[in-house]
């Protein structure tokens, strides 16, 4: 066993032993909200948005994108859990804003090997047993952090599948102050009919 699994084994274990009554919480989420976020390990969407088990979804990937995955999350939370309001929240100093595609790809392509980023630039430690199978997927990064969460609101709005009566608001999260600052672009795009 390694030692990151006993540490988890050990934390569930602690956390079961003081569930109480969570076990009765409902399904759909108490505050009707969700939440498309990055997976970054700094963001604490529980902390910054001040949440509570059961009170709203959080939908998690890389960069907090409104990708095929997280819209499709996005409409069984409205759909079938209820939520009537939805966030897309994108955040400083994101990975996402230190390659394109043509870099993972290349990357990919060399090594499935972890790569390294010396602020600049990404490379592979070791340059073998890569595949080509990356070129088929679009990892969604992107240039510019405002205009990528304007971009995914916009996308969500658009989209056949998501009732115009679901207000899209469009945040940043400051990963060194903790602040959610308004896209107001975004907001505007995401607005109710």
């Amino acid at each position: 066993m390694t030692k990151i699994l006993k540490e988890v084994l050990a934390a569930n274990k602690k956390y079961a032993a003081d569930f109480g009554d969570k076990g009765s919480l409902p399904l759909p989420p108490g505050r009707k909200f969700a939440i498309l976020t990055c997976m970054d390990a700094r963001l604490d969407p529980a902390k910054y948005a001040g949440l509570s088990e059961g009170d709203a979804h959080v939908i998690r990937n890389a960069g907090g994108r409104a990708s095929e995955d997280g819209i499709r999350s996005l409409i069984i939370s409205h759909k079938l859990l209820g939520t009537q309001e939805w966030f897309i929240i994108h955040h400083t100093d994101c990975g996402m804003l230190t390659f394109s595609n043509q870099v993972i790809w290349d990357l990919l392509s060399e090594s499935l090997e972890t790569a390294e980023f010396d602020g600049k630039k990404w490379r592979n430690a070791k340059k073998e047993g890569g595949s080509e199978y990356g070129q088929y997927i679009n990892f969604l990064p992107f240039g510019n952090l405002e205009k990528s969460v304007a971009d995914d609101v916009r996308k969500v709005r658009n989209h056949p599948l998501v009732p115009k009566n679901i207000p899209i608001y469009g945040y940043t999260y400051d990963v060194k102050t903790g602040r959610l600052k308004e896209v107001k672009e975004a907001t505007e795009i995401g607005k109710a009919v």
